[in-house]
């Protein structure tokens, strides 16, 4: 959104030089007229395809400035004090005697002290510039005027379909009004569009679609991904102190305020064995919160480049920003934070980059982070503060690893009063949740070649052929259980928990 008098005030201080990044030309058009109207000036506008234009009433006899050089030189010798809003001109200011004309016009030195803006979608300006710029930040919609762009579309689709109405579920209005804070008003636009003349209404499932179009729109150069598959809490075998947590949470993490003294949650660390359910707990989180889940893939997040790794790490953080409110997952931390000697210091402004946003955002990211190795992590991360949690994901117990095999089994389809659970659960002392779904998936492979339904007796088999990582790496996973006893929180409740 354009506010006239915020480019008003902007252009009455003496600002030389604004740039402005957008795509919504026509509103932007619209409030710069608004503007003149006020500050009784000219407004010109130009672009390769258009030319010299100008905006505030018809003037004949206007060079035609059909390149940059012309339009420069008619800038320079223009006696009136205008306003010039020029259109895609970053190409044209990789010569210095582009640079140098148009340092002339904003420093006064040409024949009137005019006011320059540059539009784009993207303007990146040379050093000799960029000082004498003032980049104006576009101001985005709000919920009302979201909810007022909304009837627009319901109304302009009820007279394109003969009065046919929208039907719009109020709960699905709100989550979708919420989701697409964040974009400029064209964006958003689109997106309820489309989610409209699909079907003619707003429902639930056109929320995931939503958040995952405005994904779509923000882009992040691969390093962010939307996870479109939450868990569910009932998908989650065990770790009820976690769901306790996130449940209590959720209301104020969602509304954005709490009572006096109580603030917003702000993120987990997620410690634990391998395969014992860290992502799937990642997954739940959002799921329990009812947001979208991005995951940052640190593989890519670094480049050879100089300097390329911490812009796309700003990129990936401001971009889940405007996906608030949402769950950022970091999978395994300790591999993209490991700091090094040997990488000219690039880990270490990593971790400071992300440690300062996690300490200043304003924004309702909830950050999970998962870790497998504990010694791999700096210190920095681990202190006080940094998380408002540290849970250990131990080994599923008695009661969790019999609430695995009921999950899996019943996902594919099997009779769950055939098979004995605790027996189950018993003979997979010492598996982790992943290892028990494998076990599920063998034992199914094994009844499928013997033309067999699945059985207890497949399973308890399977179970016998498998070693778990609890005996494979068994010193590695009881230092990592010792470690974590008197420094971190169980996921799961103690008596639930009876370990290998």
């Amino acid at each position: 959104m354009f506010e006239p008098r915020d480019l008003a005030v902007l252009l009455r201080s003496g600002a030389p030089l604004v740039v402005i990044e957008t795509h919504e030309e026509g509103l932007l058009l619209d409030a710069f007229r608004h503007v003149v109207a006020e500050l009784l000036r000219p407004l010109f506008s130009w672009s390769i395809t258009q030319g010299l234009q100008r905006l505030d009433l018809d003037e004949h006899g206007l060079p035609p400035c059909n390149d940059s050089s012309q339009l420069l030189e008619s800038m320079h010798a223009d006696p009136r004090r205008a306003i010039w809003l020029l259109f895609d001109f970053g190409p044209y200011l990789r010569y210095a005697m582009s640079i140098r004309r148009l340092r002339e016009v904003v420093l006064g030195q040409a024949a009137a002290r005019h006011s320059v803006v540059l539009v784009g979608a993207k303007v990146e300006l040379p050093e000799d510039l960029e000082s004498l710029a003032t980049r104006f930040e576009v101001r985005l919609p709000d919920e009302a005027k979201l909810a007022a762009m909304l009837r627009e579309e319901a109304f302009a689709y009820s007279r394109e379909h003969g009065g046919k109405r929208v039907q719009v579920e109020s709960a699905a209005q709100r989550q979708l009004l919420r989701h697409l804070l964040g974009l400029p008003l064209l964006d958003a636009r689109k997106i309820v569009r489309q989610l409209i003349h699909d079907d003619g209404a707003i429902r639930d499932d056109d929320v995931a679609r939503a958040q995952q179009a405005k994904f779509k729109l923000l882009g992040s150069g691969g390093v962010l991904h939307f996870e479109p598959d939450v868990a569910r809490f009932d998908e989650v075998a065990g770790l009820s102190r976690l769901k306790r947590w996130i449940e209590q949470r959720r209301r104020i993490f969602i509304e954005g305020k709490g009572p006096p003294g109580l603030d917003p949650p702000r993120g987990l660390l997620l410690l634990g064995v391998q395969g014992a359910g860290k992502s799937l707990a990642a997954k739940a989180c959002a799921g329990g919160f009812h947001v979208p889940l991005l995951r940052l893939d640190f593989g890519a997040l670094y480049n050879k480049y100089h300097g390329e790794t911490e812009r796309n790490l700003r990129e990936a953080l401001r971009s889940a920003e405007a996906m608030a409110p949402c769950v950022l997952w970091c999978d395994e931390i300790e591999k993209g934070l490991a700091t090094s000697n040997n990488d000219d210091g690039v880990s270490r402004r990593v971790l400071g980059a992300l440690l300062t946003w996690m300490a200043e955002r304003k924004q309702p990211v909830f950050l999970v982070a998962t870790a497998n190795s504990i010694e791999q992590l700096p210190p920095e991360l681990l202190r006080k503060g940094r998380f408002d949690e540290i849970f250990f994901v131990d080994l599923p117990g008695a009661e969790a690893r019999a609430q695995c095999f009921e999950i899996h089994l019943r996902r594919r389809e099997q009779a769950l009063e055939t098979f004995d659970l605790a027996a189950l659960a018993q003979s997979s002392r010492g598996f982790s949740g992943a290892e028990i779904e494998q076990a599920v998936v063998s034992a199914l492979y094994a009844s499928h070649a013997e033309g067999q339904a699945l059985d207890q007796a497949h399973l308890l088999q399977s179970l016998r052929d498998t070693r778990p990582i609890s005996v494979v790496m068994a010193e590695q996973v009881t230092r990592l259980r010792q470690w974590a006893a008197e420094r971190c929180v169980p996921a799961d409740d103690p008596e639930v928990v009876l370990g290998p």
